[in-house]
């Protein structure tokens, strides 16, 4: 049965420990569940629950908190509690962390690990941020192919603690190549003095170690996998990704899609709103806040243009608004669409011609729904000839704002870009300036006024 607890109890017995009380609790409550509830204590106390958990617990709650915990406990643990803490702590966490610090505190912290983990976390940050490389861990468990079933089992026996999970046992040959896997069950149940060779599947999936890690974990849930082997160019086996890296990444890509689409700064996602300073929350949204103020400039100039058919039918600007605002919600709608399927894997870009079929009918479908919705408004408000330029547009500006949504997610996959650039407040500020220019130009014809 899993145990809670509320977070007053919580903090209440870590501000007065009765250890015996104390010990009752932590063991009741899970790993997960005892990092969650560090949110709720003064960041003073997270190094005090590290300290109070046994050597071998510490590490797994330690992985489970946010980067700026960690960082925080650092500072107030003594080098040796960070090197004890850390030498227990997996390779891929610990390099993710050493990742993540400034440059001094980097190598201070490194410098506090054994030279074969400092070898090993090296090796990882050495591969692009992003890649399977980076995002694998090492510990893993292979066995040889003309061994028997009784030497296998012996062998992770005796080395299970170096991987995170033997459930699948990947096969090598003398130099490490990976030459297929056998599931652990297919071990325990056959005969000990069988092969492995005999039960050996070749036609695993991998994946390079620099392939990038959405890819990777995009090859685990296709196939339903619960660890993927990584291979360096020369198909060695040099670590695995599993499910739970898969759901980290699935996280944080997640996470940036969202930043992207709201126009705001990636370089360092921001995993926590409630402890990321001021200045970062700052540098992450004013970049893109002055870049759409000059595109927003255009759509100032655009309607500039349009002085003297404003002076002649004033009825014209009450609908501005509302016409080039829709243009805008239909081109989030479809660059929204379009950025969440490429992400999945749904859309292929050779799918890009079929779908501008499709996204053109569906357009001019729901522009003539809204056309006509504000046609009535137009009469009443200016007369027929108004409702019908503003009729028009409507049909014009939905359609081109539901194209520019579904093309420039393509257009930035094509060019390598994330697809997510394509934001909704983006978007919305071109499909403006060309929502003002289709106005006005359909008034001025249809009105036949001068601009």
């Amino acid at each position: 049965m899993i145990e809670t607890i509320s977070p007053d109890v919580f903090k209440a017995h870590l501000e007065n420990p009765d250890p015996e009380a104390l010990g009752t609790m932590l063991d009741a409550l899970q790993d997960q569940d005892l990092a969650a509830l560090t949110a709720h204590l003064e960041p003073e106390a997270w190094g005090v629950l590290i300290r109070l958990l046994p050597d071998d617990r510490a590490p797994d709650v330690f992985s489970y908190l946010t980067q700026e915990q960690q960082q925080r406990i650092l500072q107030d643990l003594t080098d040796e509690e960070t090197s004890q803490l850390l030498r227990r702590s997996s390779y891929d966490d610990t390099a993710a962390l050493i990742d993540s610090l400034p440059d001094d505190r980097a190598r201070e912290v490194m410098d506090l690990l054994p030279d074969r983990h400092q070898w090993v976390i090296k090796s990882l940050l050495a591969y692009p941020e992003e890649s399977a490389g980076r995002r694998m861990t090492p510990g893993f468990l292979a066995v040889r192919p003309h061994w028997t079933l009784e030497q296998a089992l012996d062998h992770l026996r005796r080395e299970f603690e170096a991987s995170e999970t033997v459930n699948v046992v990947f096969v090598t040959d003398g130099e490490g190549r990976l030459l297929g896997a056998v599931k652990l069950k297919e071990l325990l149940v056959g005969s000990p003095r069988r092969r492995v060779d005999t039960l050996l599947r070749e036609d695993v999936v991998r994946a390079q170690t620099r392939m990038d890690q959405e890819k990777a974990a995009s090859l685990i849930r296709h196939y339903d996998l619960e660890v993927l082997p990584v291979v360096d160019e020369r198909d060695i086996l040099v670590g695995i990704i599993t499910v739970d890296d898969v759901m980290d990444v699935a996280t944080e890509e997640t996470t940036e899609d969202f930043l992207r689409m709201g126009s705001v700064g990636v370089g360092s996602t921001v995993t926590s709103l409630r402890d990321v300073a001021l200045g970062v929350l700052y540098r992450k949204r004013v970049g893109w806040l002055l870049i759409l103020i000059f595109v927003n400039m255009v759509s100032g100039a655009a309607i500039s243009l349009f002085e003297q058919a404003i002076e002649t039918v004033v009825a014209l600007v009450f609908f501005l608004p509302l016409v080039i605002a829709t243009g805008g919600n239909a081109g989030t709608q479809a660059s929204t669409l379009m950025v969440r399927s490429l992400a999945t894997g749904d859309v292929q870009l050779r799918d890009g011609l079929k779908l501008w079929g499709k996204e053109l009918f569906v357009s001019i479908a729901l522009g003539g729904t809204l056309g006509l919705a504000v046609w009535g408004a137009g009469i009443w408000l200016g007369g027929p000839q108004v409702g019908l330029a503003v009729a028009i547009a409507m049909v014009l500006v939905v359609i081109v704002g539901s194209m520019l949504g579904l093309m420039l997610p393509l257009l930035l996959t094509r060019l390598n870009m994330d697809p997510a650039t394509a934001s909704a407040p983006l978007v919305t500020s071109i499909a403006d300036v060309g929502g003002i220019l289709v106005y006005f130009g359909v008034a001025t014809l249809v009105l036949q006024l001068s601009a």
